[in-house]
């Protein structure tokens, strides 16, 4: 498609949770409510259109052994691509991605740079592994390498203890979470376990990925805070497959693991249902596949999450969490068109009949 081609997305386009339109017009790359006059080279698209999908939770240039080369980066953001992701929250790469901004083919990245944990208290590979007196410089480090995040590690297995356990003492958190602030940066954390919480909430932590840890005393305060979850349930899914590699080992830890498996539905639903902000990840590019978003927003509704929250979680609302535009006048035209209403059935998510990104057709 030449840059002077124009896109007429004709059906009903999603601009919002109750903003449904007729039409839309791509004008060099952007969006328009307004039909450009004297448009001739017109390519006409029908369905039912949404803003390209958030992952919010991803690892672009990242496998299960740590970073990957260019190719495999290429791929993965490929494989998001298609499944019709065009913003990515990058939440812990050690690669370095920056060469994909350059690209016009590939998805957005908001990076966090790379995760930040204790010594010996995470996957090998993936991360700056320190001590709590240098968590300040590293988040001050990451902060400054990355799009506006910081991911740490709040907790992970204690191999003395046998269970999960909290990385960080307060101190060290509250210190580093206020650098990154005062550097205009937000700060999440990886978390399972419940002891974790409370301190990175009262700490002034932005957000929490996975969350299974959540019980009745800590979501009010999530929800008083204002504190974002993404709970990545398509891999907690992975949980009693963990659980049954650490029986022998790790008795308590494997049980723990089967016991937040157990609950992620009614965890993830309680906290919703106090009001508080649940977001679209899927945690790719660990020992997960890319391109699982639909999968993601069906697991949020089988949780009990409305599909038109789920649906936000992972468009409307995402992207505005992110500070990222969507379908609004003059915005970059990210968009996907499917062949029937993704609010009457979210399976809708998983067959994209056209991908559109910075207003060209990409699949």
């Amino acid at each position: 498609m030449s840059d002077s081609a124009v896109l007429h997305i004709k059906g009903r386009v999603l601009a919002g949770p109750d903003d449904v339109r007729e039409d839309l017009w791509v004008v060099g790359g952007r969006v328009s409510w307004t039909r450009p006059a004297g448009a001739r080279d017109v390519t006409t698209i029908e369905g039912w259109a949404l803003p390209g999908l958030v992952d919010a939770h991803c690892h672009v240039g990242l496998d299960a052994h740590g970073a990957v080369d260019e190719a495999t980066s290429e791929k993965q953001a490929l494989t998001d691509r298609e499944a019709g992701t065009l913003l990515i929250r990058d939440a812990g790469s050690p690669a370095d991605t920056r060469w994909i901004d350059d690209r016009e083919d590939l998805p957005r990245i908001i990076r966090a740079g790379r995760h930040i944990a204790r010594t010996r208290r995470y996957i090998r590979n993936f991360a700056h592994e320190i001590e709590p007196e240098d968590l300040v410089a590293y988040v001050a480090q990451e902060a400054k390498r990355g799009d506006g995040w910081v991911k740490l590690v709040g907790d992970w297995i204690d191999r003395e203890t046998g269970d999960l356990a909290s990385c960080w003492p307060r101190g060290a958190v509250e210190a580093a979470i206020a650098e990154a602030h005062r550097l205009g940066a937000r700060v999440t954390a990886h978390c399972f376990a419940e002891e974790s919480l409370a301190p990175l909430v009262e700490a002034g932590i932005d957000c929490i990925e996975h969350a299974t840890g959540l019980t009745e005393e800590t979501i009010p305060l999530f929800a008083e805070r204002g504190v974002a979850i993404v709970p990545t349930l398509v891999n907690i899914a992975t949980f009693p497959q963990l659980a049954a590699g650490g029986d022998e080992k790790y008795p308590r830890w494997a049980d723990h693991m089967r016991r937040l498996h157990e609950r992620r539905y009614d965890t993830v639903r309680a906290a919703y249902d106090a009001g508080v902000p649940v977001y679209v990840g899927t945690d790719a590019g660990g020992s997960l596949a890319h391109g699982l978003v639909a999968q993601e927003v069906g697991e949020l509704v089988k949780a009990g999450i409305p599909a038109l929250d789920a649906l936000s979680a992972t468009a409307w609302g995402a992207r505005e969490w992110l500070g990222r535009p969507g379908l609004s006048e003059g915005a970059p035209a990210d968009l996907v068109v499917y062949e029937a209403d993704p609010r009457a059935d979210v399976r809708v998510l998983g067959t994209p009949r056209r991908v559109i990104l910075r207003g060209r057709v990409v699949g």
